[in-house]
């Protein structure tokens, strides 16, 4: 009995010992191998994903930035492109390029204009040596792009003062849109800002507005309901200052006296009707002192 209790003691004792040490071996299994294992292999997955995500983005991008390549010109850009084209191929007829008398335009414009309350405005000033255009406002982008002949400024002899008065004049009524109106086309209305992408660009549509511009510019002009409109709006700008209304009066009196008495000018009213109108508009017998 003693010797099988011994025996009994001895391999249960064995029995204990082998359980833990396999417990210990799971253990350290569990622990160090399948966790190690798991944990990165769900760290590839989730880089994998992130790449993934990262690869979507740039080609969506990349796509975007290709068709942003057929994109026509916004209305605007298309304005301001076609604006300066035409000035270039009217150069010879225009002479903008020549050397220009310093009438501190720029200076003396933009004090006119703040005085008015017009901040911040975007305007060039481009002053051509022809009497063949006198005056004339083109849109540009985001800007307006103000012409005048310096044969006109000095067969009037012009003040600083009045030359800025004219641009100022010209400045509102490219503002009023009558340009823009008279110029545009189908195609700039169903083109602009659109993609061509897959097919080919219409140059059409840029010719067709050189025409319609030069046409505007040389021939159309303005009619009576649209300058009596600039010339109220004149008229409202300028009264609270009684010194720059009187200045603007005796201008409009200077030009219709000029226009009518040199044949050089007489289309200028086909263009700009009319000087002699503007005075009646302008109702002088009861501001004029």
């Amino acid at each position: 009995m003693k010797w099988l209790l011994i025996t009994m003691i001895y391999f249960s004792g064995a029995q204990a010992q082998t359980e833990k040490l396999q417990e210990e071996k799971e253990l350290e299994v569990v622990d160090f191998s399948s966790i190690k294992k798991v944990l990165q292999q769900d760290g590839l997955d989730e880089a994998a994903k992130k790449k993934e995500t990262e690869v979507k983005i740039l080609k969506r991008v990349q796509v975007k930035v290709e068709a942003q390549r057929y994109l026509y010109p916004t209305e605007s850009e298309l304005f301001g492109f076609v604006s300066e084209y035409w000035l270039v191929k009217n150069a010879q007829l225009l002479s903008w390029d020549f050397e220009k008398p310093d009438y501190g335009l720029e200076r003396n414009f933009g004090a006119t204009m703040e005085s008015l309350g017009f901040y911040q405005k975007r305007y060039k000033i481009l002053l051509v040596n022809t009497p063949s255009l006198v005056r004339t406002a083109l849109p540009g982008d985001g800007e307006v792009i103000l012409l005048l002949s310096v044969p006109f400024i000095r067969s009037l002899d012009l003040s600083k003062l009045e030359i800025s008065l004219i641009l100022l004049e010209d400045y509102v009524r490219l503002e009023q849109g009558y340009f823009k109106k008279a110029v545009s086309t189908e195609k700039l209305a169903k083109l602009a800002g659109t993609n061509f992408q897959g097919g080919k660009p219409d140059v059409g549509l840029v010719e067709e507005l050189l025409r319609n511009y030069s046409r505007q510019v040389n021939e159309r002009g303005y009619n009576f309901q649209q300058q009596f409109e600039v010339t109220k709006k004149m008229d409202a700008f300028l009264k609270s200052n009684p010194e720059l209304w009187n200045a603007y009066y005796r201008l409009i009196g200077k030009i219709d006296k000029f226009v009518k008495s040199n044949t050089q000018y007489k289309d200028y009213v086909k263009l700009y009707p009319s000087p002699e109108m503007q005075l009646k508009w302008l109702s002088p017998e009861e501001k004029v002192h």
